[in-house]
């Protein structure tokens, strides 16, 4: 289209010039003729009649010369740019690089050089970037490779979530006590609560989660290098699992770490373990009870046969108390070590906590569901507490919900205080009578 309309320009500058060159022609012939007087004129005619031909033919050839340099200057001047923008748009849509046959001004092949320069330099940012992405690729490949090798070599089920508690990574020690989990394993074999994408929420609650992720923020803000938190539930299927949570932390452009994506959950199943505990404190409580009652008849047998006066039939009874009681404390020590395994002992698990931030989180808990003030009184940053902060957390905000609704209860304080190797936690409110009570 652009060779086109160069063309019709052409023709149409060939046309102006040629009417021109007829017109400066005519003009001149009449210029000449009005100098003459009419004989001369007449005569001027006579000689120029059968001429004519001649004159026409001179206009001709002038008229083809000055096209043809018209013509190569329009090639060398006008459609040059246009050629240079053909061959720019080729090489734009072209994978690499060609060099660049411009036929043109001197500045014009400049130009087309540059731009076959430019050309380059754009193939070889495309090769390096195209590199330094297919070795980010791998690098990243190797990465997962190397952690899902480590994931799965790991006896401890792990699994990976986002903030919005959606799985996104986890290990096959993770399925199958997911499938152990189940209320229908043969059916769905743990696939409705594992899998990517799926929702954590499916099997713990979301207060749980949310409480250990306010923990470890906490834990952040106040400076700690790696912040965990725990915690003890019961799922659907009635088992006991035993949740430690670690965050997954982004890392900014300094390479510290930033706020927190993710988090990752470390699952124990404690259901054997804590049964066998409790087994193992029924032995126990039994052989205690039971021993108490032998001792007591030893020392009863004992102290009559520390009489000095006592008949011979007398004392071999008590001996034979003596034997007996002896004989069933064998016996009960034997059943319990028959009895007892050797398992993991397990109880419920308890946090190192401050006790600052049990205070904290237990007024944002009040507060945010009783729409009640809560103040803190004598917070000591130096008390730590060995505790199960989501159990006390919730106990305390039932037993302020419970006093909100019976006594209509305004506000109510926390106080935290050492007691000796102990700590007392008091929950105070105002009663009706005006009196603090806790």
């Amino acid at each position: 289209m652009n060779l086109m309309r160069i063309d019709r320009r052409l023709i149409m500058a060939i046309g102006v010039i040629g009417l021109a060159t007829l017109v400066w022609l005519l003009i001149t012939i009449g210029l000449i003729a009005s100098t003459l007087t009419p004989e001369q004129r007449a005569l001027v005619a006579e000689q120029l009649a059968p001429r004519w031909g001649l004159i026409g033919l001179t206009w001709v050839l002038g008229l083809v010369s000055i096209s043809a340099t018209l013509r190569w200057l329009f090639r060398r001047y006008a459609t040059a740019p246009a050629r240079l923008v053909e061959q720019t748009q080729v090489l734009l849509a072209a994978p690499k690089a060609a060099p660049m046959d411009h036929q043109g001004t001197k500045e014009t092949k400049a130009l087309a050089e540059v731009i076959f320069q430019l050309a380059s330099q754009r193939d070889s940012l495309r090769e390096d970037v195209a590199t330094q992405i297919n070795q980010a690729s791998q690098s990243v490949q190797a990465e997962k490779n190397r952690l899902a090798a480590l994931m799965a070599e790991l006896t401890q089920s792990v699994v990976v979530c986002n903030l919005d508690g959606r799985i996104i990574l986890y290990n096959s020690r993770a399925r199958l006590q997911f499938k152990a989990l189940s209320v229908t394993p043969q059916l769905a074999g743990g696939a409705e609560l594992m899998g990517i994408g799926r929702s954590i929420y499916a099997v713990f609650e979301r207060q749980l989660v949310t409480h250990a992720l306010e923990s470890i923020r906490q834990r952040i803000s106040r400076g700690a290098a790696s912040p965990s938190a725990q915690f003890v539930t019961t799922t659907q299927a009635g088992q006991l699992l035993k949740v430690q949570m670690a965050p997954v932390r982004q890392v900014d452009a300094s390479g510290a770490a930033a706020e927190i994506s993710g988090f990752v959950l470390m699952l124990d199943n404690v259901t054997r373990a804590f049964e066998e505990e409790h087994v193992r404190d029924q032995l126990l409580h039994g052989l205690t009870e039971g021993s108490r009652s032998s001792l007591a008849n030893i020392q009863a047998a004992v102290d009559m046969l520390a009489y000095p006066d006592l008949e011979a039939d007398m004392r071999e009874r008590f001996l034979t108390v003596v034997r007996e009681e002896v004989h069933s404390m064998s016996q009960r020590i034997t059943s319990m070590t028959q009895k007892a395994t050797q398992g993991l002992k397990a109880r419920w698990p308890m946090e190192e906590m401050l006790g600052a931030d049990v205070l904290l989180a237990s007024r944002r808990r009040i507060e945010a569901r009783s729409k009640r003030s809560v103040t803190l009184e004598n917070l000591d940053a130096s008390i730590w507490l060995r505790v199960d902060s989501f159990s006390l957390t919730q106990a305390l905000d039932y037993l302020a919900m419970r006093l909100v609704d019976d006594f209509d209860i305004k506000f109510f304080r926390l106080r935290l205080q050492a007691n000796g190797n102990r700590a007392q936690l008091d929950l105070i409110w105002t009663g009706r009578g005006g009196a603090p009570r806790r």
